[in-house]
This record gives C-alpha cells, sequence and structure tokens, in this order.
C-alpha cells in the first residue's frame, strides 16, 4: 500500500531521517515510537509529501508520490498533526467540514452528505455540543478531538496520527483509540501513529517501529521488540517491562523515584 525506499528528508539543510525502508500495508496498526528528535515526525510528514525528500522513492497505492494530484491524494491520506494552528477562527461545524473539500465539485459546494457526514463524527467524538462554537474558545483537548474529527470526515484510507493524543485526559485517550481501532479493525485501513506512549501503543497497535537518530532500529510485533535489552538500546534506561493482566500486552514500568 505504502513503500519507502531508502527516503531521506528534513528541514531546511539539515537531513533527519536517513536511507528508510519501510513497508505499510492495508489493515495495519502501526505506531512509531523512539526519543525526542529521532525523526518520527519526519517520517510522518514525508510520506504524503509534506515534507520534500533529499533522496529515496515513495510510492502509495502503486503509483509515486510524484504521480498523485494532491486533491486526489487527499481522498487516501489524512494526517492529524500534533499541534492544529489556524490563522482565521472558524466554528467547529465548518472547519470539520473542511475536511470534505477533496469530494467538492468545482465551485466548492458541500453537499447534503458531506453535512451528515460532519454531524455524525461530531456525535462519534462528543462534540456535537460545540458544533456552532468558534474553535478558539476550545480546550486543548477539544481542539484536538476537532483535529482528529476533520481527519475522519475525509474518509481516507490511511489516517496518520503525529502524537495526536498529548492534549487529551485518560478517558479522552482511550475513547479515541478505541474509535480509531474499530475503524482499523472494522474498514481495513491503515493507521500509522507517532506517540511517546509505548504503553498505548502496544495495547493498540499490531506493529511497532523503533527510530533513533534517523534510522529504523527495530520493526515488529510489541510483543516481540518492548523488551528491556531493545529499550535500554533505543532510549539509554534500563526498564521494566511486564505483562498487562487484561490484555496479556507488553507494560512498561516507571521506576519512580530513587534517592541518592
Amino acid at each position: 500500500m505504502i513503500n519507502l525506499e531508502k527516503v531521506s528528508a528534513g528541514y531546511l539543510h539539515q537531513e533527519v531521517i536517513h536511507a528508510v525502508d519501510l513497508k505499510f500495508e492495508a489493515g495495519e496498526f502501526c505506531a512509531i515510537l523512539g526519543p525526542n528528535g529521532a525523526g518520527k515526525s519526519t517520517l510522518l510528514k514525508a510520506i504524503p509529501g509534506y515534507l520534500s525528500r533529499s533522496a529515496g522513492e515513495i510510492s502509495i497505492m502503486h503509483k509515486t508520490l510524484e504521480q498523485w494530484k494532491r486533491k486526489e491524494l487527499a481522498k487516501k491520506i489524512s494526517l492529524i498533526p500534533q499541534d492544529f494552528q489556524l490563522q482565521f477562527d472558524f466554528t467547529v461545524t465548518d472547519l470539520v467540514l473542511m475536511g470534505r473539500f477533496p469530494y467538492t465539485n468545482s465551485l466548492q459546494n458541500y453537499s447534503h452528505k458531506d453535512k451528515s457526514k460532519v454531524n455524525e463524527v461530531l456525535k462519534l467524538l462528543d462534540l456535537y455540543k460545540y458544533k456552532n462554537k468558534m474553535f478558539s474558545q476550545l480546550s486543548g483537548g477539544e481542539k484536538q478531538r476537532v483535529s482528529i474529527a476533520r481527519a475522519l470526515v475525509q474518509e481516507t484510507d490511511v489516517i496518520l496520527m503525529d502524537e495526536s493524543f498529548s492534549h487529551l485526559d485518560i478517558n479522552h485517550q482511550i475513547e479515541i483509540m478505541n474509535i480509531i481501532t474499530g475503524i482499523n479493525r472494522q474498514l481495513g485501513k491503515l493507521i500509522i501513529l507517532v506517540s511517546h506512549n509505548i504503553n498505548l501503543a502496544a495495547e493498540y497497535c499490531d506493529r511497532i517501529i523503533f527510530i533513533k537518530d534517523g534510522r529504523i532500529s527495530k520493526d515488529g510485533k510489541p510483543l516481540e521488540i518492548i523488551n528491556k535489552a531493545n529499550l535500554q538500546e533505543i532510549y539509554g534506561m534500563e526498564l521494566e517491562i511486564a505483562k498487562n493482566p487484561v490484555s496479556q500486552k507488553p507494560y512498561l514500568l516507571y521506576p519512580g523515584y530513587e534517592e541518592k
């Protein structure tokens, strides 16, 4: 579905990811994990071409990135950014409705179907009560859910999530992850999630990719690669791993304060 061959990318004259080879298939739920500055977000943004590459090739559904028209690609891939910034203020409804832009006609008119889809997703994410509220009046967590809603109404085959839970409380983290997991399993969508939350990724994702210093370090199932040796190598810390007694998934134990 998505293929990266020897991809290098970064910002201005600074290369952040180096010669990355990765393949993603439909129906996968992948997490990209690693230390700060490892290249997680750079890798994610390079996939739809939001960052230019200095080397390598990216193909999506058997077409190179350059062969896709932007509006057609927006029907295939949506990205939920880490921090959703607006130059102008909009109501929640109008902002989420923008996610339907790839399906508009030449006059950029939104159909009844577009508006119905927006209402459906607003209800799903418990945002319907804010539909006429201005985006600037929302809390950080509410803004993040609006960003997720705008991506969901795009109805894409691929959803990219760049640390999309950083402002959400635990209740909404679990709620959103359950919704995204349901979309992944029931509709076969490819989900690629960038996160610092190893426990959340291990619990919900079926594939973990560790990145360090701009290069892929480990790639596999959570039970296979979330272990003490790998975490020591990637994060430089000796950490204990247990199993979640409910799901049997690996679970990182925080060491707590040690008096010296």
